[in-house]
């Protein structure tokens, strides 16, 4: 992250190279050690104002909720006595946007920034404001109000910020830290876990650890929320965790509602939200404009939050599945891999989800309706040359049995004649 380099309100972000946006740093260690090693925050990829934003001005510049119609999601519920969980770079419980919110969580790195250093929380302090900031100031009227802002942030430090100096041992030491943090955040309360973060390096590949602990999640009834990857004006890899089985996959679109060019275009994108030009809250108490997919998935968790807290008994999957299904901005066909079925709509999803009777986490296997072992090939298959020999040698055999006891019956019935 670099200053801007004119003065602004709200600065917009400079216009990013592939590298920039795709600052992975993966070298290897092979995919074993995957989690930290390449794994990077999806994407927002801030510029920094050269002089503070007011907080007033920010809100001012926030388009997102209005995009989401959020106003109207509020009528049911803003998030309340749900948990999200944030697996970052760490959040700051202290920013004014997030005081109250922020309930005591783990790093499961153990080292680099501490709270108070420039490079700490920085990321993570913005996801989480993104979801559940209330605001501050006279009726919190000013700063970053969240998509769910009466929802609880639990924060897990799975990563660290890209200048900090400890970000290389991290890779090497810590690889295990974001399955470790996906299972430490479900037995500790998580309803929603997002991962603003992804690997979409050359050496991407499934991680059994991390498909295991996402399984187990949602296996706890708890929805998985991640950034679909910033690499689509580049390689356009695929992203881990975005590519598992049973994740919320989220792609990013800028004001127009339209495909962001970064944004990773890939089959297992399932919707998309607001991801250029949002507004950022960092633990200096300044504002910044950024992008990325992880800004999108931020806001597709609170969207889950909301439906979490009004409809707690849904099941992950009836939740994704509600998701997509209520999205506007649909492209053509209904679905495809840069937006997924479209730009999220909280207030239509929480209308649709009131309509759904909860099911199972696990669903129950339907009975098949049809003969498990269909009959044979119905056409003559040419029997092959060992075939022929055995069963002309089984007919050879059967023919001279009959004529033996053919002889013997005509014998028995002479003998008996003649006494």
């Amino acid at each position: 992250m670099t200053p801007a380099r004119e003065p602004a309100p709200v600065p917009a972000p400079r216009s990013a190279t592939p590298a920039a946006a795709n600052r992975r740093r993966r070298r290897g260690t092979g995919p074993a050690v995957r989690a930290l090693a390449a794994l990077a925050v999806a994407g927002t990829t801030v510029a920094l104002s050269a002089a503070p934003a007011a907080a007033d001005s920010a809100r001012a510049s926030d388009w997102a909720l209005s995009a989401l119609h959020a106003q109207q999601a509020w009528r049911t519920t803003k998030g309340a006595g749900v948990t999200v969980a944030v697996l970052d770079t760490g959040v700051d419980p202290t920013h004014p946007d997030l005081t109250g919110q922020v309930l005591q969580g783990k790093d499961e790195v153990g080292f680099g920034a501490k709270p108070g250093d420039s490079v700490w929380a920085k990321h993570g302090t913005g996801m989480a404001a993104i979801i559940a900031g209330h605001g501050h100031g006279p009726g919190d009227g000013d700063g970053v109000l969240g998509i769910a802002p009466q929802a609880r942030i639990l924060p897990v430090r799975v990563i660290l910020e890209d200048k900090d100096p400890q970000r290389q041992r991290a890779r090497t030491k810590r690889g295990d830290a974001l399955p470790a943090g996906i299972r430490w955040a479900v037995d500790h309360g998580a309803d929603v876990i997002n991962l603003s973060l992804g690997d979409d390096s050359a050496t991407a590949a499934p991680v059994a650890a991390e498909d295991d602990a996402i399984r187990y999640a949602l296996s706890k009834g708890v929805v998985v929320v991640a950034s679909a990857g910033n690499g689509g004006d580049a390689a356009d890899r695929s992203s881990y965790p975005a590519a598992y089985p049973g994740v919320i996959a989220v792609a990013a679109v800028d004001q127009r509602g339209e495909h962001a060019s970064f944004s990773t275009h890939r089959w297992y994108a399932s919707v998309s939200a607001p991801g250029v030009e949002v507004v950022i809250a960092d633990p200096d108490r300044t504002y910044y404009s950024g992008w990325g997919t992880s800004a999108a998935s931020a806001y597709a968790s609170g969207a889950v939050a909301l439906i979490r807290s009004a409809y707690p008994k849904l099941s992950p999957l009836q939740v994704k599945q509600v998701l997509e299904d209520t999205t506007r901005d649909k492209p053509k066909g209904g679905r495809n891999d840069e937006v997924g079925t479209g730009l999220i709509d909280p207030a239509a999803a929480l209308a649709a989800a009131g309509k759904l009777k909860p099911a199972p986490v696990q669903p129950v296997p339907a009975a098949y309706p049809h003969a498990y072992f269909a009959p044979g090939p119905t056409t003559p298959v040419a029997p092959s040359s060992s075939q022929l020999l055995a069963n002309g040698a089984a007919t050879t055999f059967a023919a001279i049995g009959a004529a033996l006891i053919a002889v013997a019956a005509l014998l028995y019935f002479r003998v008996r004649r003649t006494r």
